[in-house]
């Protein structure tokens, strides 16, 4: 074997020149890396300081705020990894940075069509986390849902229905949000009063209670229970109305004691309430076997 053409390569080999070339790709690998870690570390500080610290900016609640602190963080990672990946590849190898990027944009096009429902349930979970659309613990409709939040993530939302089922639901899915847990909530009692009743009378003992309930439950009411009056004339009743604004979740609670007790007042004042009676119509001309029996049993 021939190796006389190794010598005389190696021989005349620029040394000089590879050197130059190997220092000169480390000292670019350490100077895009050294960067690169600046960059991370001055963006991950500036989220920290938007989301996390307390002290500088009120922008979410402390579990909102490290759930999104920690996505940023990992995309904003990735991010710069393959970026950096990237050019040291095109350093090292001689590749065309177009190329490689526009063949990762056709990767990331066809991975995107085959996982769009999971791309629109991630954004989704972003913008319900960033603009507090509603928070663990509160009760809320979407669709044909109705329940409270028990866990919210950047993918699904979990909703405790009021039997107890739980419902999965992805994120991408939830299109309008009706929210009972945010500002005053409206509790509405309504109470039919037969037509024969005196009504100023029926509307001041209704009053009575409104205050008696007002100043128990304060810390629960945002506006004091008032009695509207009149709002309907029913087919043998009136309808008379009661309105208060409650902390939210406490309207419920608050219609519940204002029945009972408007129930226990006109029963006390001796104010009638309808009472609802079932009459059966029978026909005269349809007799029975028993109407055919005499006084004695003995059939006719």
């Amino acid at each position: 074997m021939n190796v006389s053409w190794i010598s005389e390569n190696i021989n005349n080999f620029d040394w000089n020149k590879f050197g130059i070339a190997v220092i000169s790709t480390v000292l670019y690998v350490v100077v895009i890396l050294v960067a690169a870690r600046v960059i991370y570390g001055v963006l991950t500080y500036l989220l920290k300081r938007m989301l996390v610290d307390r002290e500088v900016k009120h922008l979410l609640d402390e579990r909102k705020a490290n759930t999104l602190f920690s996505i940023l963080r990992s995309m904003l990672f990735y991010g710069i990894s393959i970026t950096v990946s990237l050019h040291i590849l095109a350093r090292l190898f001689n590749f065309d940075t177009g190329t490689l990027l526009a063949s990762a944009s056709v990767l990331g096009v066809a991975l995107g069509f085959g996982s769009q429902s999971l791309v629109k349930d991630i954004i989704g979970g972003f913008f319900i986390l960033f603009e507090n659309q509603f928070s663990v613990g509160e009760l809320i409709k979407t669709g044909e849902f109705t329940g409270t939040i028990e866990e919210t993530g950047i993918r699904t939302t979990q909703i405790r229905a009021w039997g107890g089922e739980l419902h999965i639901i992805p994120n991408g899915s939830i299109t309008a949000v009706t929210n009972f847990s945010r500002g005053k909530m409206l509790a509405q009692v309504e109470i039919q009063i037969p037509y024969d009743e005196d009504l100023d009378r029926a509307m001041g003992v209704m009053s009575a209670v409104c205050e008696e309930v007002s100043a128990e439950f304060g810390e629960k009411i945002v506006e004091a229970p008032t009695v509207q009056g009149v709002t309907q004339f029913g087919e043998r009743n009136v309808v008379l109305r009661v309105i208060a604004f409650t902390q939210p979740s406490e309207q419920w609670s608050l219609e519940r004691e204002l029945r009972r007790r408007i129930h226990s007042a006109f029963l006390r004042e001796g104010i009638r309430t309808p009472q609802f009676q079932s009459i059966i119509m029978t026909d005269p001309t349809k007799r029975t076997a028993n109407d055919e029996q005499d006084t004695f049993g003995e059939p006719k």
